[in-house]
């Protein structure tokens, strides 16, 4: 099949999104389809405000339009409500094409966050987005019920999956600290609460992996934390098999792609009882949810990193790739070919 997938989330930008499409790419590929995606390194962008390392493509409609009628796609999947995910929407409305959609993060919630929007303004903007999709992809059973009490229909579940390849145990000794080592990996942005994990009283170090418009400011505040840039994922590797916990304070999170990793490289998790901990470590997996995350901390210690590999190791790229191609909606007969008015 040939498969058209646009989206707004692309590199340099180091988030789930982009690795999520970057894997499911690579195993699509691997199963004998053919796929192409539409990014906003084809296009004259600016950056997203307060978010300068995210690139807002300018007046993207006639391209995306070529683009699509050039590749003649047999599948669409529109991965983001950017600025290219929206000139994709509307040429398949305009040309009776179907698509699939996906919700990958907890936007509502991240726009409250940031600007004091209501959730209802955001939630009704989504609604109207994903409306005219045949399927939307939700990452977990949480998500997908949340996204139906808000009136979200042909809601379907996209799990992710783990490079067992590269995050796996190892002797690893480049976090060099006082132990307990506790990490944070991923963005440092006020959504993500990363200060919940940064103020605590713990024992030992801690350490942050990543970057962010929150970075300085907490540099500057928490001067006793270790802070890494952003690392390629044979450094982070390493960096997650160095540490003893790994902390995952977000609340807003759909899934949480660092949780797998980090139990990929035998390190247990400590985080909020909320989606995202809920769904990949249910209330069996080699994790401390509390609602106390300084608790959480000092129970993760007591996990066994054996036990952390073998639950990462039921989560897999492919079988989250194959059940996404499950999901798409090949052009009929009665659709129109991409380049073709419809009837």
């Amino acid at each position: 099949m040939k498969i058209m997938i646009v989206t707004d989330a692309w590199e340099p930008q180091v988030n789930g999104v982009v690795r999520t499409l970057t894997q499911t790419t690579k195993e699509l590929t691997a199963l004998g389809h053919r796929v192409e995606l539409l990014t906003p390194l084809e296009f004259r962008t600016i950056p997203c405000p307060t978010y300068p390392e995210i690139r807002l493509s300018l007046l993207p409609g006639q391209r995306v339009a070529s683009r699509i009628e050039a590749f003649e796609p047999e599948a669409l999947h529109i991965a983001t409500e950017g600025p290219l995910g929206l000139a994709a929407r509307s040429y398949a409305l305009g040309h009776k094409l179907p698509f699939t959609t996906a919700y990958h993060t907890r936007f509502p919630e991240y726009v409250k966050a940031r600007f004091g929007i209501p959730l209802a303004m955001t939630y009704r903007f989504l609604h109207w987005f994903h409306k005219g999709s045949q399927a939307v992809m939700a990452p977990t059973p949480v998500v997908k019920s949340d996204l139906e009490q808000y009136g979200f229909t042909n809601v379907v579940l996209w799990t992710r999956g783990v490079d067992l390849d590269i995050f796996h145990p190892m002797e690893s000794k480049v976090l060099n600290t006082a132990r307990p080592i506790f990490l944070y990996v991923g963005r440092v942005a006020v959504e993500k609460n990363v200060e919940a994990f940064l103020k605590l009283d713990l024992p030992g170090s801690k350490w942050v992996a990543g970057e962010g418009p929150a970075l300085a400011e907490l540099k500057s505040r928490y001067t006793n934390v270790n802070y890494l840039g952003v690392l390629s994922q044979t450094e982070l590797a390493k960096v997650y098999a160095a540490a003893d916990v790994f902390v995952f304070p977000s609340k807003t999170d759909t899934f949480g792609l660092v949780l797998l990793e980090a139990m990929a490289c035998g390190t247990p998790v400590a985080a909020y009882p909320v989606t995202g901990p809920i769904d990949v470590l249910g209330e069996n997996g080699p994790g401390a949810l509390d609602d106390d995350l300084h608790e959480a901390c000092l129970q993760a210690l007591k996990i066994e990193r054996a036990d952390a590999r073998a639950w990462a190791e039921r989560f897999s790229w492919r079988a989250a790739s194959e059940q996404f191609a499950s999901h798409l909606r090949q052009f009929g007969p009665h659709a129109a070919s991409p380049g073709r008015a419809a009837a």
